[in-house]
């Protein structure tokens, strides 16, 4: 199934995509996609339920976070090689945890907001994965039985912020905006295997990011067993995985250091295979 929300930001409605690729309104079923909605069994019921037996949804529709409730947005940094390489930081040893805020979540199209005084905000297009069963102390073999499914995420970040004012990675991580999840959430059925999803982004149309989830330095059941040894993973947590090479901050011309980083009116659009696209406007900052 694609479960999607979707309506007026704070107002959102559920939803499934059925296979025609129509939006098909779940709110006669349930009240929203929940934690409590990511059970194996809440999701095995609802998908014996007929997409076409659905009201249809008809026009463009604001979609939102296709999870709402989650109390965890865990991170993962420098999980691709070729991204470490252009970072110029070691492969770690052991995966990076960070946190994004609750806060930044929003709409896969939802505008991208510049912070306060930005230099060097960037993208970076990432697998995201929603956990549906309670994970702790997990094993590698057992991991992928605790996921929900797979969605896009696009892990916004200010690298001044991250990198060169001090302490955890978190500052330049957080802010308002930058957390676009969506456009659905893919359950882990219609994803045998995550660890062969390709990705892409591009900035005002010319791509940047091209990548696979082959490349994972360590995969998605390594990551949920290891983040499930340092906290309790619950229903609708969300562990954000790390992009494949082509940020901003790593571009080169002719051999020399070149970033590029985001600023008014720049247009990020990103996808991942059988997962959906977004696409996000870069807009200033407002209160």
């Amino acid at each position: 199934m694609k479960l999607v929300r979707y309506g007026q930001a704070g107002k959102e409605k559920p939803g499934l995509i059925d296979a025609q690729g129509r939006l098909r309104d779940l709110s006669g079923v349930i009240a929203d996609i929940t934690p409590e909605q990511l059970s194996d069994k809440a999701l095995a019921k609802l998908g014996k339920i007929k997409a076409d037996s659905l009201p249809l949804v008809r026009g463009a529709k604001r979609m939102g976070a296709p999870v709402a409730g989650s109390r965890k947005f865990v991170a993962i940094g420098l999980n691709y090689a070729d991204h470490a390489a252009e970072a110029g930081m070691p492969i770690p040893k052991e995966p990076i945890i960070f946190m994004k805020s609750l806060s930044c979540i929003q709409g896969p199209d939802d505008d991208v907001m510049l912070p306060r005084g930005s230099k060097k905000s960037d993208w970076e297009v990432e697998l995201g994965v929603v956990i549906g069963t309670r994970a702790r102390y997990v094993s590698q073999k057992d991991a992928l039985d605790h996921v929900a499914g797979y969605c896009v995420i696009n892990d916004v970040s200010e690298r001044e912020y991250q990198i060169e004012r001090g302490g955890t990675w978190d500052k330049g991580k957080c802010c308002d905006t930058f957390g676009p999840i969506g456009p659905w959430l893919v359950t882990r059925d219609e994803v045998p295997n995550p660890q062969n999803l390709a990705l892409w982004l591009d900035l005002n149309g010319q791509r940047m990011q091209t990548g696979s989830t082959k490349t994972m330095i360590f995969g998605v059941a390594k990551l949920i067993s290891y983040v499930s040894q340092f906290m309790t993973l619950e229903p609708g947590d969300i562990i954000t995985t790390g992009t494949p090479p082509g940020v901003g901050m790593g571009v080169k011309k002719d051999g020399q250091s070149a970033p590029i980083y985001l600023k008014r009116g720049d247009v990020m659009t990103l996808g991942i295979d059988g997962l959906g696209e977004q696409r996000q406007k870069v807009v200033p900052f407002k209160l």
